[in-house]
Order: C-alpha cells, then sequence, then structure tokens
C-alpha cells in the first residue's frame, strides 16, 4: 500500500528550528520530484521542491531559512526550518510527483499533513 508519512511538525518560538520529513512507503520503483506545500485558509504553496537528481526550488519567503533534501535509497525528503516566523504557520504537505509503485504510476500523491505553528 502506498503511503507518504510525515512526522515533524509541532510549535516552536519565532526564530527556533524545526525539521520535517516525509517517507514514501510501498514497493517504490522512482519519484521524481519530492516537495513541500503549506496550506493557509485561503492559500496553498509550494514550500520546496528537489528533483531526483537534486536539483531545488524555493518560495521566496522561506529562501535562505528552509533546506530541502532527499535520500532516494529511502524514498524520504526532508525540510530544514530555520529562523521561524509566525506567517510560516500552516499544515505543511508532501508530495510526490510522477511516483511509480508496483500498482502502477501517479503524477501526484500526498501526504495526510503535518502542522507548524510559531508562536510565542
Amino acid at each position: 500500500q502506498l503511503q507518504l508519512v510525515e512526522s515533524g511538525g509541532g510549535l516552536v518560538q519565532p526564530g527556533g528550528s524545526l525539521s520535517l520529513s516525509c517517507a514514501a512507503s510501498g514497493i517504490i520503483f522512482s519519484i521524481n520530484t519530492m516537495g513541500w506545500y503549506r496550506r493557509t485558509p485561503g492559500k496553498r504553496e509550494l514550500v520546496a521542491a528537489i528533483t531526483r537528481g537534486g536539483n531545488t526550488n524555493y518560495e521566496d519567503s522561506v529562501k535562505g531559512r528552509f533546506t530541502i533534501s532527499r535520500d532516494n535509497a529511502k524514498n524520504t525528503v526532508y525540510l530544514q526550518m530555520n529562523s521561524l516566523k509566525p506567517e510560516d504557520t500552516a499544515i505543511y504537505y508532501c508530495n510526490a510527483g510522477d511516483l511509480c509503485y508496483s500498482a502502477g504510476c501517479v503524477s501526484s500523491y500526498w501526504g495526510q499533513g503535518t502542522q507548524v505553528t510559531v508562536s510565542s
């Protein structure tokens, strides 16, 4: 059974750090792009993405503060978030693009989401 299992969310004070991880489980053959999105009321945006080859893309407001990385052997993507701000508060969702596994291929697959709250 295919799953994206996220972990690492929580409550942190402004200026603090959190690390998110997302592991794809199942019989995975390949994943092209893995990324993190976040959702607030009325808005969903791409935070960061990374290709299988390691090319990265960041939303402007997180550049220099967040770092995305992945371990292809473990089908896992990470998001290191530093210098967090209250406006980073959101539900963060992991996404896997162009994923092929034992039952076929899907263009996009989502995790269940993890809450990140930045507040004093």
